[in-house]
């Protein structure tokens, strides 16, 4: 089957890999020093679903028709990669797998006339380098079932993609989003302090704080009545007792999480972004949770600092110590 993947980053770099081993035409859209060098040495797959070397179409846009797309640009890049590709994907199905909330409806208005399927994924993947996409954790990629009477798309979709990678349909889009940008709470840390996933949770200062943005994510959650859908060990009940719990027995969710990641430092797709230079998508995922507290009549102090603090990082191209971070949290009346 020819299909296209709109940005092959981590995410969508190994989606491709996946889909070129299982025998798909595959065409990938990327830039700078990602696109040239899949164009001079292909696309390599390393970690946790094995080793592949794939040779897709790589350019700036799409150039020859499809039969399905997968959009898994960074959030802040889907309106030009969708608006730049358009005369292909129109009538096209199209899976858009991307952190936050808005990506689905921003396919939507963007392309009318194409079945757009939303998708989370919960594997981990990071670039090692250009072209070389390393699967630091498997998982499955979740996709929005949609109602009985329009569900052949999804269906459709999980029949492509269910034969290279785990995939599971899910009906509560909504509550499965959130628990994703729950899960996602551990992008802003690694990125202001350049520390793993792993070395973020092993600090106390920082294991800290983090439970706190998870808790308020929850909250602002509830306030605008989403239940949370089960995703990777999360689910409402579970978050439930998270938000009641006293902070020393809450923190054993982030120990878990970081345990299930692995030995292999993951560094989080923030931080990832920083590291090559980009733009980070922090705006849509915690900057999410900041905007609809606001919606909710309310605030997301914790979010909100470590929005402000990625996007210092952001400017300045220089990490913060921790200790500057718990420094600036308790001067902000946001740490015990």
């Amino acid at each position: 089957m020819r299909i296209a993947v709109l940005g092959a980053g981590a995410i969508g770099g190994a989606i491709a890999a996946l889909l070129d081993r299982g025998g798909h035409d595959v065409r990938v859209t990327a830039r700078g020093e990602q696109l040239d060098a899949i164009r001079a040495r292909g696309l390599r797959l390393e970690g946790a679903w094995g080793e592949h070397l794939a040779r897709p179409a790589a350019a700036e846009r799409i150039s020859s028709p499809i039969e399905l797309a997968v959009l898994a640009t960074k959030a802040h890049d889907a309106e030009d990669a969708l608006s730049a590709n358009a005369a292909l994907l129109r009538g096209i199905p199209v899976v858009v797998v991307q952190n936050g909330l808005a990506g689905v409806e921003t396919a939507r208005s963007l392309l009318p006339r194409s079945d757009v399927v939303g998708g989370i994924a919960v594997f981990a993947a990071s670039l090692r380098e250009p072209g070389v996409v390393v699967v630091t954790a498997a998982g499955t990629l979740f996709l929005a079932r949609g109602d009985a009477r329009h569900d052949v798309p999804a269906r459709y979709a999980a029949s492509v993609l269910g034969t290279v990678l785990p995939v599971e349909l899910v009906s509560d889009f909504r509550g499965a989003q959130w628990s994703k940008l729950v899960l996602n709470q551990v992008n802003a840390l690694p990125a202001i302090t350049g520390l793993s996933v792993q070395e973020t949770v092993a600090d106390a200062g920082l294991r800290r704080l983090l439970v706190l943005s998870m808790r308020e994510s929850v909250r602002v959650a509830r306030a605008l009545g989403v239940r949370f859908a089960p995703l990777q060990g999360l689910g409402d009940g579970i978050l439930r007792v998270f938000t009641a719990a006293p902070l020393p027995l809450a923190e054993l969710l982030p120990r878990a999480m970081a345990r299930r990641m692995g030995d292999v430092p993951n560094p989080g797709s923030t931080l990832q972004s920083i590291r090559r230079g980009r733009t980070t998508e922090i705006d849509a995922l915690h900057g999410a949770v900041v905007d609809a507290a606001s919606r909710a009549g309310g605030e997301a102090p914790v979010n909100a600092f470590l929005v402000e603090l990625v996007h210092e990082v952001e400017r300045t191209r220089s990490f913060l110590a921790p200790r500057e971070v718990l420094e600036r949290a308790r001067a902000a009346d946001l740490l015990p």
